[in-house]
């Protein structure tokens, strides 16, 4: 079983940034995704970013030009670095691992994709 490890939330100003980070321990598989996902206050989880060890990556029209995703499959890290940050930004921000062979936007980033999650890092922007 996968084990996935979030850290670096916190509490920002609007328009401040952050780093996210995932490290993942537990497989042997070399083609995979890992995917962010985010879950605000009485709302659905929600994909942002996702990544495959292809190198291909995904990320949501929502934070389209402010966030972006990178990964070190050797250490089996992926880093989300958040900038232009908002209030609704505000949320837990989970990562996830799936073994695929190949990479598509639908199992990459789809919730329903992913077996194996980590406890969240959350995420707070105020005004």
């Amino acid at each position: 079983q996968a084990l996935l490890e979030e850290s670096g939330g916190g509490s920002v100003r609007s328009g401040g940034s952050l780093t996210l980070s995932c490290k993942g321990s537990g497989w042997t598989i070399k083609n995979y995704c890992m995917g962010w996902f985010r879950q605000r206050l009485g709302k659905k989880r929600e994909a942002v970013a996702a990544i495959h060890t292809d190198g291909t990556t995904y990320v949501a029209d929502s934070v389209k030009g402010r966030f972006s995703i990178s990964q070190d499959s050797a250490e089996k890290t992926s880093t989300l670095q958040l900038t232009s940050l908002k209030v609704e930004d505000t949320a837990m921000y989970f990562c996830a691992y799936e073994d695929w062979e190949s990479s598509t936007w639908d199992r990459c980033m789809s919730a329903n994709m992913y077996r194996d999650w980590g406890q969240g890092t959350q995420v707070t922007v105020s005004s």
